[in-house]
């Protein structure tokens, strides 16, 4: 009996123990983080994770201006000793694809500063509604990190909050004083089709080189048009990587690209600029219509290249694909759109041509 007593009282302890609740979660909003992927002012915008200007509304095509909401390529980052990190986010439109998963479309997520420096990926928060809250990582030491979370691709967020424990602080990051790289493109450049939203190849560079990379990328609808050359232009960036010709026709190739440079030129006189060329579908190897429109899009953004060139346009590149794949071929989801696999390839890719013309000296 004295036996069964004492495992009773056990039993009940442990069971006591069990049901003790964890600390409170204390919710923090945009003042307590730093908002990275942009160098739009929040002021100038109708949300701090839209990606053009309020002013630009009535310049872009609706297209443009509604794929501008989604938060594609920005990120915040903040300090916090939490054993404990949770995000809560509302979207715009809880949008979803039959090509995409969920978690790239309208998920976040969530990289931790180990103790090499680098940015280490620990978990994504995967959507199940329009609103969502989501426990990234918990049993943690305690210990003060960095943390970065990578908010949706092909979704906007009306609402971010990162919750921690209730006795634990969180800091606003600094802001890295490296000139941004600039993107401009198209649904590839926007992070179609990677499974979450750190693997767009914006945010896998930006990882690599240690500089903010600004997404300028519109799903069916990176054309050079003026307004968005307007908005890229204040940029005081490193490097403008120009990645539109998927979206474009081989006469908006010839009509737009010279206007594009020289306007980028006139308002940034040195800033490396780079063209780069459509890549070859993987299904052009046997549709040969598929690879004739592509090879006449090349061709007419190599003529204006040329041009360029004979104009005497400083720091002007041109950027041949033909490698961009590697020998395997299996970088896409659809033989266009890629998955990680592919921006992984083409993230290597581009920091290789950076690398080879000496532009982040």
């Amino acid at each position: 009996m004295a036996f069964l007593r004492i495992l009773s009282i056990f039993l009940v302890f442990n069971w006591g123990f069990a049901q003790e609740k964890e600390p409170a979660l204390i919710f923090y909003g945009t003042e307590n983080f730093l908002i990275e992927g942009t160098q739009v002012d929040a002021t100038r915008k109708e949300s701090p994770y839209d990606r053009l200007p309020a002013s630009h509304k009535e310049k872009v095509r609706e297209a443009v201006w509604n794929l501008s909401k989604n938060s594609a390529g920005i990120s915040i980052r903040f300090h916090t000793t939490s054993t404990r990190i949770a995000a809560r986010w509302t979207l715009l439109n809880d949008n979803s694809m039959n090509h995409m998963a969920d978690s790239g479309i309208k998920g976040v997520d969530l990289y931790a500063k180990n103790d090499n420096g680098d940015w280490q990926y620990v978990n994504t928060g995967r959507p199940t509604d329009k609103t969502n809250e989501s426990i990234l990582i918990k049993n943690m030491d305690g210990k003060e990190r960095e943390y970065k979370i990578y908010l949706p691709l092909y979704d906007g967020v009306t609402q971010l909050e990162v919750g921690i424990d209730e006795s634990s602080e969180i800091h606003k990051a600094v802001p890295n004083n490296n000139k941004p790289l600039v993107f401009y493109g198209t649904s590839i450049t926007q992070g179609g089709c990677a499974s979450r939203t750190g693997m767009a190849h914006t945010n896998i560079v930006s990882r690599k080189l240690g500089r903010d990379c600004i997404n300028f990328g519109f799903s069916g609808n990176g054309k050079m048009e003026h307004p968005v050359t307007e908005v890229i232009s204040e940029i005081d960036a490193k490097i403008f990587i120009i990645e539109c010709l998927p979206n474009m026709t081989p006469e908006q190739v010839t009509e737009r690209t010279v206007p594009l440079v020289n306007y980028i030129r006139e308002k940034r006189p040195d800033t490396p600029i780079l063209l780069v060329e459509n890549f070859f579908y993987e299904g052009a190897f046997l549709d040969h219509s598929k690879r004739a429109k592509t090879i006449d899009k090349n061709i007419a953004l190599k003529a204006e290249f040329d041009s360029l060139v004979a104009q005497n346009t400083k720091n002007i590149f041109y950027i041949a694909t033909e490698n961009v794949f590697g020998q395997d071929h299996e970088g896409t989801v659809d033989g266009v759109h890629f998955t990680d696999l592919g921006f992984l390839n083409y993230a290597d890719f581009l920091v290789a041509e950076f690398d080879r013309l000496n532009l982040l000296d």
